[in-house]
């Protein structure tokens, strides 16, 4: 900020206060970072955070190859445990069993021995969302920034791509249609720019035919001759024949891009 200039014709010149604001503006000051703050960096790169990611993942299925926790799902329940209680319970337990790598078609079965048909089909999907929302959730945070920049290969690219600007239908495709591992799929949408509503949202919608199939199956696995088992095997070798078909026919169009 200048001062005004004199009435006779004198050149203007900047007040001593006036001229250490603006210096003070234009150069901020900034002390070089410490260790600690060079520590908070390194924890806080992409490469640390996705490391972190990778413990976790071996932890968890560390833990799932030593303790089963799909056959304690089924056969260690909790007796005192019942009604809205237990499929609460469940259904956290089978959002933390899907992270950790736990086969969903085991989990789906479990929750049909243990709450019959209908309860069961509402408890392992709300199980199958909360799942996938907390890996889709992990492998943003922890995995995207590192992975990212590794797509460069033409099959990873158009994967990329086909999830990035099509995530819901593709989400769909790959919640409807057996091939495609449900943990592979959360991870893979997390390092892609899918939003976390189309995501949720198809994985809820899609996830209703299989996992009903399932669920029926684990519910009336004591009469397999009844007409109800033999509808659900059929809905459960349905999609996995239409969904090799799909693959099949867009193979060359996948690795054309």
């Amino acid at each position: 900020m200048l001062d005004a200039t004199t009435r006779s014709g004198g050149t203007a010149t900047a007040s001593p206060r006036a001229a250490a604001t603006e210096l003070a503006v234009a150069v901020p000051a900034s002390a070089p970072p410490g260790p600690g703050g060079r520590g908070t960096r390194v924890l806080l790169s992409p490469w640390s955070r996705l490391s972190l990611l990778v413990l976790l993942l071996a932890a968890a299925a560390t833990c799932v190859l030593l303790f089963e926790p799909q056959r304690l799902l089924a056969h260690g329940w909790p007796p005192q445990l019942n009604g809205a209680s237990a499929a609460v319970v469940f259904a956290g337990a089978y959002g933390l069993c899907t992270v950790a790598f736990v086969p969903r078609p085991l989990l789906n079965l479990a929750g049909g021995a243990l709450f019959g048909s209908q309860l069961g089909i509402g408890t392992t999907l709300v199980g199958t969302v909360l799942g996938a929302g907390i890996a889709f959730g992990l492998g943003r945070m922890l995995g995207q920034d590192a992975l990212r920049p590794l797509l460069r290969g033409r099959l990873l690219k158009a994967a990329d791509g086909q999830l990035s600007r099509h995530g819901f239908r593709s989400m769909m495709a790959a919640r409807l249609f057996p091939g495609v591992p449900f943990w592979a799929a959360n991870y893979c949408a997390a390092v892609s720019r899918m939003g976390w509503v189309p995501f949720l949202v198809a994985t809820a919608l899609g996830s209703i035919p299989n996992t009903a199939a399932y669920v029926v199956a684990g519910a009336r696995a004591s009469a397999p001759t009844s007409p109800a088992f033999l509808i659900a095997m059929a809905c459960i070798a349905a999609p996995a024949v239409v969904g090799a078909v799909v693959a099949w026919r867009k193979r060359h169009h996948i690795r054309g891009r």
